[in-house]
């Protein structure tokens, strides 16, 4: 009886598979964008469901908040200082330490859709890729004129439909939307079919949008900011922020409703409850707060941004759940080799959340983390920035300006009083430095 038991536990063993994995990629989509987190007036049903059956993760934040840098640390698993992009040039890291090259050398079928913003895509370097981006509308050789997300959703199906069956598979959905088309006067371009989504609501106007929250920046904050220049082509008259908004959770929800048919290709192949499900985005985004517009900064509009998890090894009790944990865009990549069965490299700095929702004893984890973003052009256009982030204080450090600021994020969560010339916050300020210095070199 004893063998027959043994027998029949290494025959499960044997037939089980590393968990598929699929990671939803949106872009500029902060985390309030979404209608299961309370959002006034966007409708996302799909990942409002998605988060239903899994945990929503309502501090995720990213460790630098620009697009191309923000990719690089979701593919390494690591800080930009160490990773080496800075803008949106290939990273450094050896291909071999990233996770969709550590998973194809482990016999995963790795396809990649839609933005890439790295350099030259690697197309040799993955089974399936199409790269595209920076536009919404694309005339494809067939003669048809199709939506970029549209484009997102036929590639992610046609990925699905033709993987091989006896391996598993690893797919970036990596859309373009909710990005803004910098070159075209309209900024948002969404598909016909949305446009009488939102028509007759009034978006709400952020109340830190204001001048006098822009008067607040720092001084180096001026016209010259590509923050700024954003804000006039977007929010710089009450008709113009309105019709921009619209049009922007316009393409939201057409982000959805594509996120939602890709589940259900999964679903009708059977394979949706052998897959790690997870919806992210590359940064936050102003919709006007301080004046500004688009990200690139320290503050909480810029660098929270959503993370759904659904993971079929969760427990039941589990779904529909949120979790406050410092979760980290650099996180991602050790989250996917150790679901995969794989170890994580040592190169790697993120940590694996699966035990935040598994193991029936929380781990310790972090409670504070090191921001870092480059200067762009230079320090009028896109100036550098760092910062210690905590839950309850922040510390922002201007490096061009040799600026320091501090914020009480809990009587303060819009980011207006800067505390750092009180004499009464001098002992905080002064900890708080040491430590950001402390985890800066840490980062590297």
């Amino acid at each position: 009886m004893k063998a027959f038991l043994w027998i029949a536990l290494l025959s499960s063993l044997a037939s089980a598979r590393p968990l598929n994995v699929l990671v939803l990629y949106a872009d500029d989509w902060r985390h309030d964008t979404l209608g299961v987190a309370g959002h006034p007036v966007v409708e996302t049903p799909n990942l409002d469901r998605l988060a239903g059956e899994g945990v929503r993760f309502t501090s995720n934040c990213v460790t630098t908040s620009i697009c191309g840098v923000s990719r690089a640390c979701l593919y390494t698993g690591q800080w930009m200082s160490r990773h080496g992009c800075r803008g949106f040039n290939r990273f450094e890291t050896p291909w071999k330490q990233t996770y969709p090259g550590m998973l194809r050398a482990n016999g995963y079928h790795v396809g990649h859709v839609g933005k890439w913003h790295n350099g030259k895509f690697p197309a040799d370097r993955f089974d399936y890729g199409r790269a595209y981006y920076g536009k919404h509308w694309y005339e494809l050789p067939d003669g048809r004129r199709v939506h970029v997300t549209q484009r997102n959703e036929e590639d992610a199906l046609d990925f699905l439909r033709r993987r091989p069956k006896d391996r598993p598979f690893v797919l970036t959905v990596a859309f373009f939307a909710t990005h803004a088309e910098d070159s075209h006067p309209d900024q948002f371009l969404p598909q016909p079919q949305s446009m009488e989504l939102y028509r007759d609501l009034t978006i709400p106007v952020p109340a830190n949008a204001t001048e006098a929250s822009w008067k607040r920046l720092p001084d180096f904050f001026d016209e010259q900011n590509e923050g700024r220049n954003r804000w006039h082509w977007r929010f710089d008259t009450p008709e113009k922020h309105q019709r921009m908004m619209k049009n922007y959770y316009r393409l939201a929800t057409e982000v959805d409703a594509t996120c939602g048919k890709v589940l259900d290709e999964l679903e009708k192949q059977g394979v949706l409850d052998d897959t790690l499900v997870v919806f992210t985005t590359d940064n936050g985004y102003y919709h006007g707060e301080h004046g500004l517009a688009d990200k690139w900064y320290p503050h909480q509009e810029s660098i929270r941004v959503p993370l759904i998890v659904r993971d079929p090894r969760m427990p039941e009790e589990k779904h529909g759940t949120t979790d406050e944990a410092f979760t980290l865009s650099v996180d991602l990549a050790p989250t996917f080799l150790t679901a995969a069965g794989l170890p994580v490299p040592d190169t790697m700095q993120g940590r694996d959340i699966a035990p935040l929702y598994l193991e029936e004893d929380r781990p310790d984890w972090r409670d504070e983390f090191y921001y870092e973003h480059p200067t762009l052009r230079d320090a009028d256009f896109i100036p550098a920035s760092e910062a210690l982030v905590r839950k309850d204080w922040k510390y922002m450090y201007w490096p061009e300006a040799d600026l320091e600021q501090l914020f009480d994020l809990v009587n303060d969560p819009r980011e207006e009083r800067d505390l750092a010339a009180d004499p009464d916050q001098a002992d905080r300020l002064a900890a708080m430095r040491q430590r950001f210095r402390e985890l800066k070199k840490k980062a590297q």
